[in-house]
């Protein structure tokens, strides 16, 4: 949910041709049900692959587990160009902010309204409930926690996309990183 006294950035990627891994990342939240209670988890996600590059869960919905979330996809993974989101107000805290601005992050965020914006998060929050979630009945976050890390890897590096010329995010990912340019690899 926005908070009007954050700020809101504009949207980058209308129009734009993504080609790179780490040109884009996103990320949202999605609400998961446990057995008498509920949890929720946020993914970061390279556009180009869509590899699943780091993931947290919460018992509250606060931006902590976003931003250990998104420094742990930078420590690993490097920064991306743009890095887009909603108005939520996990992303809009300064907190969260911060880390992309001290990394020359370009931060760009979705309209009012405009699911669609972030398709490519709601396809994977779509593919984790019905292929992890749904099929199985979670009773507590150490349970949980194990499914989801065994799912990120099979949805990682075993688990064909048809969008993706039936390639893994984790081949499509590496392949076009060793790929680049030499100018675009430090970068």
């Amino acid at each position: 949910m926005p908070n009007k006294q954050h700020p809101v950035y504009p949207y980058l990627l209308k129009d734009k041709k993504i080609w790179l891994p780490n040109q884009v990342w996103a990320t949202d939240i999605t609400y998961v049900k446990l057995k008498g209670s509920h949890v929720f988890l946020v993914a970061i996600l390279d556009l180009y692959s869509r590899r699943v590059l780091s993931w947290k869960l919460s018992n509250t919905i606060d931006t902590a587990f976003c931003v250990a979330a998104l420094e742990e996809a930078i420590a690993v993974w490097g920064t991306p160009s743009i890095f887009n989101t909603d108005q939520g107000s996990q992303f809009t805290a300064t907190a969260f902010v911060e880390v992309l601005k001290s990394h020359g992050i370009e931060i760009s965020m979705d309209g009012v309204n405009r699911c669609l914006d972030n398709i490519y998060v709601e396809r994977l929050w779509r593919s984790v409930k019905y292929e992890e979630l749904f099929l199985n009945d979670y009773t507590d976050m150490g349970e949980l926690q194990a499914g989801l890390k065994r799912y990120f890897r099979f949805y990682n590096e075993e688990r064909f996309h048809q969008s993706l010329d039936y390639q893994t995010p984790a081949e499509l990912f590496d392949h076009a990183f060793q790929e680049r340019p030499a100018d675009l690899q430090a970068a």
